[in-house]
């Protein structure tokens, strides 16, 4: 029975070690950083996300800094990105208030916010905090 129970054991494992083979990369894992769409999401950053992250994304009295390793793509995918734009942000990092939804009503698509991301990642890639491995 003992040999049953590890056998079983052994097949699970083995099962669930190829299904998280063969999963695509994860939301985590960056891209390569295309110049054009830097600089068409520094356009769309500065239009709609400075005012409150500061235009060097640095952040203000009312937004947090996007160039902090908390913001690396090793603890903030690009998905965090979408989801915040798309539903809002309650505070957990920083103490300001809640980020509002800003997707669609400032009529951003999900293509206009990979752009932002794109920018703040090669942003934060210049700064030297592109997935930091201290977090």
């Amino acid at each position: 029975m003992k040999w049953v129970i590890i056998g079983i054991l052994a097949v699970g494992v083995v099962a669930i070690g190829l299904s998280v083979a063969g999963q695509s990369p994860s939301a985590t894992t960056p891209v390569a950083i295309d110049p054009g769409a830097v600089a068409a999401g520094e356009q769309l950053y500065q239009a709609n996300c400075a005012a409150c992250h500061g235009p060097d994304l640095r952040g203000t009295a009312v937004g947090p800094p996007f160039l902090d390793v908390i913001y690396a793509p090793n603890h903030h995918s690009d998905e965090s990105f979408q989801r915040a734009a798309e539903v809002g942000v309650q505070p957990h990092h920083w103490n300001f208030g809640p980020m509002p939804a800003v997707g669609a009503n400032a009529g951003l698509t999900r293509d206009d916010v990979a752009l932002i991301v794109a920018y703040v990642r090669s942003e934060q890639e210049a700064a030297g905090i592109f997935n930091d491995p201290s977090h």
